[in-house]
């Protein structure tokens, strides 16, 4: 029984963290500064 509500837990934290990226997505917020020549992501 443990286990159940353990992955209950992780599935709704899961959940809430994939809604919070879409929002910030549709509202055109993301983690991306949009110049490339300072990405650190590419180096």
């Amino acid at each position: 029984m443990g286990t159940v509500i353990v992955l209950v837990v992780l599935g709704a934290v899961v959940a809430l963290i994939i809604r919070s990226i879409v929002k910030d997505k549709k509202s055109g917020k993301s983690s991306c500064g949009g110049d490339c020549s300072k990405c650190k992501g590419c180096h």
